[in-house]
């Protein structure tokens, strides 16, 4: 599922996450699971770099980064 960009105002991943979702409500079960926690085969990427915290999304976001979320791929 692609979808558009989003500019929203946030200090931390999940923040910028919750921004996005009130704009584009059916991504969150697409990337959250339902503990809010991001789904296993997702990634995200915080200004090129892939987020360690997939638990609490607490990563620092800072003014002016681009956060990518993505389907992980996998298989042979």
């Amino acid at each position: 599922m692609a979808s558009a960009p989003v500019e929203v105002a946030a200090a931390r991943l999940c923040e910028v996450l919750d921004a996005a979702f009130r704009e584009r409500p059916g991504l969150r079960d697409y990337v959250l699971d339902d503990r809010g926690q991001l789904r296993r085969h997702m990634c995200v990427f915080v200004d090129g770099r892939q987020i360690a915290d997939r638990v609490l999304l607490a990563e620092t976001v800072p003014d002016g980064a681009e956060v990518y979320v993505m389907q992980a791929l996998s298989g042979g």
